[in-house]
């Protein structure tokens, strides 16, 4: 928790808190064989189900799968086909928001909003293994859902989303004495390594991935050592309206899904807060993490 001293101005307490339900999502099997990025073929787990074996505070990489979403990816639950039924639980939704189970075998079982992923519309939640092997894909899930609209009233440039303020009350934000704020993150990631998802329309919802198809760049920038729910900096990256290469800015994100194999593709970063780069300094720290600061996962 920050000190008093340093403690950051919100707008919580006007913010919207509202409801949402959606049900766990079964696994996505493409048709025939996917091609990675040196055009060798696979067959692995990839997007979507109830991932017993996979959650926050895991290593991102080293999985014999591709675009791999820890816990529980929750799809939308809607009374009308017609309509897409993951739009209000992408966009409302927020990282560190309370999930609960309201059905089933594992009713009244806690958990937490830990990420989005745009290519399956899903939201990512973590649940322990004990719990997630009693839920089934019937189940419903409750999402306390607050954190779009959450503003810094003493740095109005900087953008949130994707928030919940009591997770932002927990990131050990420092107030810069020079201007702005100091944001703890796990990694800084230049801009030639920001690849698929750029060019979205907006950032409520979905995410992008930090390309990791060039060997050398893993190793400089330490990319293999993130984990899922690692905050991490995107350098040169605008990510107020959309996502976009903007020299002189970056974003914040949460590591939301796995490594993955395909070309332009990787770890999956759901944005949380953007500005010009003299607003943010970002400064690494191992605790730079959803699990370690909500106390979930594994923690290491």
């Amino acid at each position: 928790m920050n000190k008093e001293k340093n403690k950051l101005s919100t707008n919580k307490e006007h913010i919207i808190e509202f409801l949402l339900e959606g049900k766990p999502g079964p696994p996505k099997a493409q048709a025939g064989w996917g091609l990675d990025h040196e055009g060798s073929p696979f067959i692995l787990p990839s997007i979507g189900g109830i991932t017993l074996n996979v959650q926050v505070g895991d290593s991102a990489f080293g999985w014999a799968g591709d675009h791999v979403e820890p816990g529980v990816s929750c799809t939308g639950n809607t009374h009308k086909p017609a309509e897409h039924p993951n739009n209000s639980l992408q966009l409302f939704s927020c990282i560190g928001n309370r999930a609960t189970v309201i059905s089933g075998e594992a009713k009244g079982s806690p958990g937490f909003v830990m990420g989005k992923h745009g290519g399956s519309e899903h939201l990512i939640l973590d649940f322990s293994r004990e719990i997630k092997e009693k839920l089934s894909y019937e189940d419903t899930i409750r999402i306390h859902a607050r954190g779009q609209g959450l503003q810094l009233t003493d740095y109005p440039e900087i953008a949130l989303q994707n928030l919940d303020p009591d997770l932002l009350e927990l990131m050990d934000i420092e107030i810069n004495d020079k201007s702005g704020i100091k944001v703890p993150v796990t990694a800084i990631v230049p801009a030639v390594c920001v690849g698929s998802g750029t060019g979205a329309a907006h950032t409520a919802k979905g995410d992008c991935d930090i390309i990791t198809s060039d060997r050398d760049s893993v190793d400089k920038y330490a990319l293999d050592s993130l984990r899922f729910g690692d905050f991490v900096a995107l350098m040169d990256q605008d990510h107020r309206f959309g996502r976009t290469y903007r020299q002189g800015w970056l974003a914040i994100g949460v590591i939301s899904h796995s490594d993955c194999r395909r070309a332009g593709h990787g770890p999956g970063v759901t944005t949380v807060m953007t500005a010009e780069s003299s607003l943010i300094e970002p400064v690494i720290s191992r605790k730079a993490n959803v699990g370690v600061l909500l106390d979930i996962g594994t923690r290491t």
